[in-house]
């Protein structure tokens, strides 16, 4: 009692970090930082790609500057009778990726008025058409008439009519008598495949497979959480229908589905295994000593007969001595049956097996078959019992109970009265009454009376010499092995009641 006092004084006090050691703590902090992580390793690394992505973009574009840069001179003295031959001197400068197309606006026209001149490689007039509207779209015409202004190099990604993307690098102006040339470098995306220029960060095949590992350990990990939480709750549900003594249908290993578990599942099995064997060890103990006692009981009994027969009438002192001695006998037999009962009890506690028991219809014959036991002492037994009122328990016990407490009563009922076995559903509880109009229980003893070994006869009032002070004890053991309470009370002007009160079972639990 104290060590369980302590650990429940403990737990209250450290209850906050008590429930942190809990799985499901654990599970619920495993889930805020598996939402964190992404949140924050997405924004570092989206970071860090698009500082990546901007220096691959500078360094072509420096490059693509270097050769706008060298074009330079051609154009300054690109008349129109050269313009037909631009393009194939433009070979020269491009590279296998490398694409250069100069666009002309006329002196005095607008952005709309750039006009492809010529690319190398060659384009057809068709495609060149659609690019240039491409550009000016992507508002890239209004950025080259900024550059004949200001000298604005910039970096664009679009798509190519006739299929891939392409990396507008560098558009150098050129301002001459002819107009503002531009000078297009752009290289091939293709030439930067692990770059993956243009798609959106989330869509890059590295960040896709990282999700997927993440998203796979997540699974991994909150699995195996589960399914640990998942067996320890089977778990929990085969001890609980072990200590309300169900009727077993499967063991801890047959419920175990977790191989790191099935030493734990074994051993569980076993310890319900030598509770059993326990509770057959104690029955037969009980049976064993109630016959190794009674035995010598009966034999001294058995002697004391010859004795009395032979014995004078006038020596009254040797005849208070036998008579003495058999009431010892009744009183050795008795405690004999007694203690019997006390072990068949506790054998019940461990392996009795319960069941929703339909209680109004064992009660009611329970109470016609020691009503057939009570005519004889001029008391009646009767019942008043609610129909549909189910408890989880074993007859046994309640049997037991109920045999107990109405024995009690009618020993203290005065010849002509009535004990009353009242049953009624409250709520969630089923309420028994059994109520009688003896003395009643002095105040200070209505706990007590539930205590083992205690007798209210023995303490003085009637001197009873069969009275152990062990059925109330019974009955109160068996009814808290089934979750109920039992309490005894003092009815006016003179009685007692006993109240018992158990859970209400669902009718097929």
């Amino acid at each position: 009692m104290l060590v369980s006092a302590t650990a429940g004084y403990l737990k209250n006090k450290l209850g906050f970090v008590w429930r942190l050691r809990s799985l499901r703590a654990k599970t619920a902090v495993l889930a805020v930082i598996f939402a964190a992580v992404p949140l924050f390793l997405y924004a570092e690394f989206r970071k860090a790609y698009q500082d990546s992505q901007g220096l691959l973009l500078q360094s072509v574009r420096d490059q693509g500057r270097v050769i706008s840069q060298s074009l330079l001179p051609l154009l300054d003295n690109a008349d129109s009778a050269a313009l037909p031959g631009l393009g194939q001197q433009l070979e020269r400068f491009a590279g296998q990726v490398t694409t250069i197309k100069l666009l002309l606006a006329p002196a005095g026209a607008d952005s709309e008025g750039f006009y492809y001149i010529a690319s190398w490689p060659s384009v057809i007039s068709s495609d060149l058409e659609a690019e240039r509207q491409i550009l000016a779209r992507q508002g890239v015409l209004d950025r080259l008439a900024q550059s004949c202004r200001g000298e604005m190099p910039f970096s664009l990604i679009y798509d190519r009519p006739t299929g891939g993307a392409e990396i507008v690098t560098a558009v150098t102006p050129v301002s001459t008598a002819a107009g503002c040339w531009a000078v297009v470098a752009s290289f091939s995306a293709d030439a930067f495949p692990t770059a993956h220029l243009g798609q959106p960060y989330w869509a890059t095949p590295t960040v896709q497979i990282a999700a997927a590992i993440y998203l796979v350990m997540v699974i991994i990990t909150f699995t195996t959480l589960f399914g640990i939480g998942g067996g320890l709750h089977r778990f929990a549900r085969q001890a609980r229908q072990i200590r309300e003594q169900r009727r077993r249908t499967s063991s801890f290993a047959a419920r175990n589905e977790i191989p790191e578990l099935a030493e734990v599942a074994a051993e569980f099995d076993r310890m319900v295994d030598a509770l059993h064997r326990s509770a057959a060890a104690i029955r037969r103990a009980a049976e064993d000593n109630a016959h190794a006692f009674k035995t010598p009981i009966a034999v001294i009994r058995q002697s004391l007969e010859p004795l009395r027969r032979a014995l004078p009438p006038e020596n009254q002192r040797v005849r208070r001595a036998i008579d003495s001695i058999d009431r010892s006998l009744d009183r050795l037999d008795g405690l004999v049956a007694s203690a019997r009962r006390l072990d068949e009890a506790t054998a019940d506690l461990v392996a009795e097996p319960r069941r929703s028991i339909d209680l109004p219809r064992l009660l009611g014959k329970l109470i016609d078959s020691r009503a057939a036991l009570l005519p004889g002492r001029d008391i009646r037994l009767r019942g008043e019992l609610s129909p549909g009122i189910f408890v989880l328990g074993s007859e046994a016990m309640i049997e037991t109970v109920l045999e107990n407490l109405i024995d009690n009563a009618a020993s203290y009922a005065p010849a002509g009265s009535e004990v009353l076995v009242r049953l009624r559903q409250e709520r969630d509880t089923a309420h028994i009454e059994v109520i009688d109009s003896g003395p009643g229980v002095p105040p200070a003893q209505l706990d007590q009376i539930f205590d083992r070994y205690f007798s209210a006869r023995r303490s003085g009032r009637d001197g009873d010499a069969g009275s152990f002070g062990i059925g109330l004890s019974i009955a109160r053991r068996n009814v808290e092995a089934m979750h109920g309470t039992i309490e005894a009370e003092n009815r006016a002007p003179r009685g007692l009641t006993i109240h018992i009160r158990l859970p209400v079972a669902p009718r097929f639990a």
